[in-house]
Protein backbone atom coordinates (compact mmCIF):
# COMPACT_ATOMS: atom_id res chain seq x y z
CA UNK A 1 0.00 0.00 0.00
CA UNK A 2 1.30 3.54 -0.94
CA UNK A 3 1.04 6.53 1.40
CA UNK A 4 -2.35 6.81 3.17
CA UNK A 5 -3.93 10.49 2.44
CA UNK A 6 -6.67 11.98 4.20
CA UNK A 7 -9.43 13.10 1.96
CA UNK A 8 -11.79 15.15 1.66
CA UNK A 9 -14.88 14.42 -0.63
CA UNK A 10 -17.81 16.95 -1.08
CA UNK A 11 -21.27 15.01 -1.32
CA UNK A 12 -19.67 11.29 -1.86
CA UNK A 13 -22.82 9.41 -1.76
CA UNK A 14 -24.50 9.84 -4.87
CA UNK A 15 -23.47 9.52 -8.68
CA UNK A 16 -19.79 9.57 -9.33
CA UNK A 17 -18.55 10.51 -5.94
CA UNK A 18 -19.90 7.53 -4.42
CA UNK A 19 -17.43 5.93 -6.60
CA UNK A 20 -14.51 7.91 -5.82
CA UNK A 21 -15.24 7.26 -1.93
CA UNK A 22 -15.14 3.48 -3.26
CA UNK A 23 -11.96 3.95 -4.44
CA UNK A 24 -10.08 5.57 -2.24
CA UNK A 25 -11.12 3.52 0.55
CA UNK A 26 -9.78 0.71 -1.54
CA UNK A 27 -6.93 2.44 -1.86
CA UNK A 28 -6.37 2.80 1.96
CA UNK A 29 -7.26 6.15 2.18
CA UNK A 30 -8.65 8.12 5.17
CA UNK A 31 -12.01 9.74 3.82
CA UNK A 32 -14.26 12.09 5.68
CA UNK A 33 -17.60 12.83 3.75
CA UNK A 34 -19.03 16.79 3.20
CA UNK A 35 -22.53 17.40 2.36
CA UNK A 36 -26.21 18.17 3.59
CA UNK A 37 -26.89 14.09 4.81
CA UNK A 38 -29.39 13.98 2.34
CA UNK A 39 -28.30 11.45 -0.29
CA UNK A 40 -27.92 8.06 0.96
CA UNK A 41 -27.10 9.18 4.27
CA UNK A 42 -26.60 5.72 5.63
CA UNK A 43 -24.29 4.65 2.82
CA UNK A 44 -20.01 4.43 4.37
CA UNK A 45 -21.25 4.12 7.88
CA UNK A 46 -18.12 3.84 9.20
CA UNK A 47 -16.78 7.29 7.72
CA UNK A 48 -16.32 10.60 9.30
CA UNK A 49 -19.09 12.76 7.88
CA UNK A 50 -19.01 16.67 8.26
CA UNK A 51 -22.98 18.11 7.33
CA UNK A 52 -23.19 21.18 6.02
CA UNK A 53 -24.19 22.74 2.60
CA UNK A 54 -21.31 24.45 0.56
CA UNK A 55 -23.80 27.81 -0.63
CA UNK A 56 -24.38 28.49 2.52
CA UNK A 57 -22.18 27.51 5.71
CA UNK A 58 -18.50 25.70 5.49
CA UNK A 59 -17.55 26.70 8.65
CA UNK A 60 -17.34 23.43 9.81
CA UNK A 61 -14.53 22.80 7.72
CA UNK A 62 -12.49 25.11 9.61
CA UNK A 63 -9.43 24.22 11.42
CA UNK A 64 -9.12 20.84 9.38
CA UNK A 65 -5.90 19.83 7.11
CA UNK A 66 -6.55 17.66 4.03
CA UNK A 67 -4.00 15.99 1.75
CA UNK A 68 -6.64 15.73 -1.17
CA UNK A 69 -10.33 17.50 -1.67
CA UNK A 70 -12.12 15.87 -4.43
CA UNK A 71 -15.05 17.65 -5.90
CA UNK A 72 -17.50 16.76 -8.01
CA UNK A 73 -20.28 19.68 -7.55
CA UNK A 74 -18.64 22.79 -8.37
CA UNK A 75 -20.50 23.96 -11.21
CA UNK A 76 -20.09 27.71 -10.52
CA UNK A 77 -16.58 29.70 -9.42
CA UNK A 78 -18.34 30.74 -6.44
CA UNK A 79 -18.25 27.36 -5.01
CA UNK A 80 -14.66 27.09 -5.63
CA UNK A 81 -13.46 30.19 -4.31
CA UNK A 82 -15.66 29.52 -1.07
CA UNK A 83 -14.48 26.10 -0.81
CA UNK A 84 -10.91 27.09 -0.97
CA UNK A 85 -10.94 30.38 0.56
CA UNK A 86 -12.93 28.25 3.57
CA UNK A 87 -9.90 25.65 3.78
CA UNK A 88 -7.62 28.66 4.00
CA UNK A 89 -4.58 26.91 2.40
CA UNK A 90 -5.26 23.21 4.31
CA UNK A 91 -5.74 21.58 1.23
CA UNK A 92 -2.40 20.12 -0.20
CA UNK A 93 -4.10 19.23 -3.56
CA UNK A 94 -7.70 20.17 -5.01
CA UNK A 95 -9.27 17.56 -7.70
CA UNK A 96 -12.13 19.23 -9.74
CA UNK A 97 -14.26 17.29 -11.69
CA UNK A 98 -14.53 19.82 -14.91
CA UNK A 99 -16.01 19.08 -18.52
CA UNK A 100 -15.31 18.69 -22.49
CA UNK A 101 -17.69 21.17 -22.61
CA UNK A 102 -15.48 24.12 -21.42
CA UNK A 103 -13.82 23.88 -24.80
CA UNK A 104 -16.16 25.07 -27.81
CA UNK A 105 -18.60 22.78 -29.61
CA UNK A 106 -16.88 23.43 -32.96
CA UNK A 107 -12.91 23.82 -31.99
CA UNK A 108 -11.35 20.61 -33.02
CA UNK A 109 -8.19 21.24 -30.67
CA UNK A 110 -8.79 19.72 -27.28
CA UNK A 111 -6.18 19.40 -25.69
CA UNK A 112 -5.24 20.68 -22.51
CA UNK A 113 -3.79 23.98 -23.72
CA UNK A 114 -6.36 24.78 -26.47
CA UNK A 115 -8.54 27.83 -25.62
CA UNK A 116 -11.82 27.47 -23.84
CA UNK A 117 -15.01 28.93 -23.67
CA UNK A 118 -14.67 33.03 -22.61
CA UNK A 119 -18.28 33.63 -21.00
CA UNK A 120 -19.63 37.36 -22.16
CA UNK A 121 -20.31 37.96 -18.51
CA UNK A 122 -18.28 36.29 -16.08
CA UNK A 123 -20.57 36.39 -13.21
CA UNK A 124 -23.51 34.67 -14.19
CA UNK A 125 -25.05 31.41 -12.87
CA UNK A 126 -27.61 30.39 -15.19
CA UNK A 127 -25.62 27.06 -15.56
CA UNK A 128 -27.99 25.33 -17.93
CA UNK A 129 -27.12 28.01 -20.47
CA UNK A 130 -23.42 28.58 -19.33
CA UNK A 131 -22.41 24.97 -18.47
CA UNK A 132 -19.24 24.75 -20.46
CA UNK A 133 -17.82 28.72 -19.71
CA UNK A 134 -19.00 28.20 -15.77
CA UNK A 135 -16.98 25.22 -15.63
CA UNK A 136 -13.70 26.47 -17.47
CA UNK A 137 -14.57 29.73 -14.97
CA UNK A 138 -14.59 26.84 -11.80
CA UNK A 139 -10.30 25.73 -12.81
CA UNK A 140 -9.61 29.60 -13.37
CA UNK A 141 -10.33 30.12 -9.97
CA UNK A 142 -9.20 26.76 -8.57
CA UNK A 143 -5.62 27.49 -10.41
CA UNK A 144 -5.64 31.39 -8.76
CA UNK A 145 -6.38 29.69 -5.18
CA UNK A 146 -4.17 26.88 -5.27
CA UNK A 147 -1.78 27.72 -7.98
CA UNK A 148 0.23 23.98 -9.06
CA UNK A 149 -2.16 22.09 -7.09
CA UNK A 150 -5.26 21.46 -8.64
CA UNK A 151 -6.14 18.59 -10.89
CA UNK A 152 -9.08 19.59 -13.94
CA UNK A 153 -10.64 16.22 -15.10
CA UNK A 154 -12.19 17.44 -18.17
CA UNK A 155 -14.60 14.26 -18.45
CA UNK A 156 -16.69 13.42 -21.31
CA UNK A 157 -20.55 12.69 -20.54
CA UNK A 158 -21.14 11.01 -17.52
CA UNK A 159 -23.83 8.86 -16.89
CA UNK A 160 -25.30 6.62 -14.83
Amino acid sequence: MGTRLKVLVLGGTAFLGRHYVEAALEAGHEVTLFNRGQTNPDLFAGLEKIQGDRNRDLSPLAGRDWDAVFDPSAFVPRHVRSLLEALAGRAAHYTLVSSISVYPLDQADKSETAPVIQLEDPATEAVTENYGGLKALCEQAAGELLPGRVLNVRAGLIVG
